[in-house]
């Protein structure tokens, strides 16, 4: 069996702890893992086999955290921009063997009851193999507005619901027989296949031409026009809502979407007063809040039911109850001439990390870590001259025709223009400090000569 891991989404209502380039599937909010890592932990235990789908802008991040659960004999397929589960899952289907059972996962769910999170699998496992399409309805709790409903008898799916208005959602959980959709499937390979071709052929279709171009079909790369070429659509609008095959296995597994801070809040350990557990926390007679910070210190007095994130760039104060509307926060900062829904000051890269330590008209500061054995892309800057002094480590760089070394304490000039690059090739990070002094100083203003990440 194939767990196939679906990496999609910018966790929005997360903001900002949560951005485009470090959506919440990979922060990592649970015992120094994140809710991809627990994903993986807890499939792996099941299937044989993992497929990634993922941005391919964000590639790097699951690869990274993989290798630290030692999980690396992995396939990938990286799309250049997302069009829905449908041709994201369709696109995987196409790579594997039409009979292989596939497990289809988001990859920022928790699940907390995995002794009755592997008899669901086992039932759903038995649905998959008579060849019907298996989705996997969560026994709801409370009513609920912010999921989609799915209406059963048995096992048998009588409708999907869209996301309800409250007293509706009180309907559906007093009639007992009505489920939170929670976007995980089980079916072979073949059969998904063909009842996408059968309802939605527009998608297999365009999806078959996508997958023919590519020949390695252990690391997908999706090209950009083929991509867009592919209708967008989810898998329940696709194929399940449409499906004379479609069964679901009931789960009270003790799950959570984690979408919003007062979904984390509940997840999260409290100390007596009710207050997330932080170091970096002094409260004075405040209850009940969830504080977020790993850097400032953050002091409250007499403040209840609050929710405090601090990410250094940026900081969210909510009450409790509304952090739904943080989403419209992030609309908000699109709209105006920022990078904050985009990028964290420390921002991950397939080399490592750099930091903004300062940025005002004129020049900019980052503090720049390339991991052991990795290097920078050869490029040129158009606006801008950078001077790197090297903290720790020993770094490799070519500036124009001369390569040399540099050590702790040691600098280099590069004028606007001139080739460059950084390599380490040792077995410690190097660290340095990057001033950036220019007209302008964004991070488009790099011309890419060679990479080894086959960046643009």
């Amino acid at each position: 069996m194939t767990n196939m891991i679906l990496c999609g989404g910018s966790g929005t209502r997360l903001w900002p702890l949560s951005r485009s380039l470090m959506p919440k599937q990979f922060i990592k909010l649970f015992d120094d893992s994140s809710l991809f890592q627990l994903t993986l932990k807890r499939n792996e235990k099941i299937c044989n086999k993992q497929f990634i789908v993922s941005n391919r802008d964000q590639y790097f991040i699951a690869f990274d955290q993989l290798e630290e659960l030692g999980l690396t004999d992995n396939k990938y397929l990286l799309e250049p921009v997302g069009r829905n589960t449908a041709p994201a899952i369709a696109l995987a289907c196409m790579a594997l063997d039409k009979n292989e059972l596939i497990l289809v996962t988001p990859s920022d769910h928790l699940i907390k009851d995995e002794t009755a999170y592997k008899k669901v699998i086992e039932k759903a496992s038995t649905l998959a193999q008579d060849g019907n399409l298996v989705t996997f309805g969560i026994t709801p709790n409370f009513a609920e507005t912010g999921f989609g409903y799915i209406e059963a008898e048995g096992e048998n799916v009588k409708a999907f619901h869209e996301k309800p208005d409250i007293a509706t959602a009180q309907t559906y959980l007093d009639a007992g027989n009505y489920y939170w959709n929670s976007g995980m499937f089980m079916f072979k390979a073949g059969v998904f296949l063909e009842e996408l071709q059968k309802y939605s052929s527009e998608i297999y279709d365009a999806s078959k031409s996508a997958i023919d171009e590519c020949s390695d079909k252990n690391m997908i790369h999706i090209t950009q026009k083929s991509m867009m070429n592919i209708p967008e659509d989810s898998i329940d609008y696709a194929v399940m809502e449409k499906s004379k095959k479609v069964k679901v296995v009931p789960s009270d597994i003790s799950w959570s979407d984690v979408g919003s801070f007062d979904a984390l809040y509940e997840e999260l350990p409290v100390d007596s007063n009710g207050n997330t557990q932080n170091d970096k926390n002094i409260n004075i007679d405040s209850k009940n809040n969830l504080i977020y910070g790993k850097e400032r210190l953050i002091a409250t007095v007499d403040v209840e039911d609050l929710i405090i994130v601090d990410t250094g760039d940026a900081l969210l104060v909510s009450k409790k109850g509304s952090s739904q509307k943080v989403k419209h926060i992030v609309n908000e900062l699109k709209a105006s001439d920022t990078q904050l829904h985009y990028i964290h000051q420390t921002a991950h890269r397939p080399w490592g990390t750099y930091t903004i330590l300062e940025d005002t008209p004129g020049y900019k500061i980052k503090r720049i870590e390339v991991k052991p054995g990795k290097r920078l892309s050869l490029q040129k800057h158009f606006h801008r001259n950078e001077h790197w002094i090297i903290v720790s480590g020993t770094a490799t760089v070519t500036v124009g025709d001369e390569t040399k070394l540099i050590r702790p304490n040691e600098s280099t000039y590069i004028k606007m223009g001139e080739v460059h690059r950084l390599s380490n090739e040792g077995v410690l990070p190097v660290v340095m400090i990057e001033v950036q002094v220019g007209e302008y100083t964004g991070e488009d203003d790099i011309v890419r000569l060679d990479d080894d990440f086959k960046r643009i």
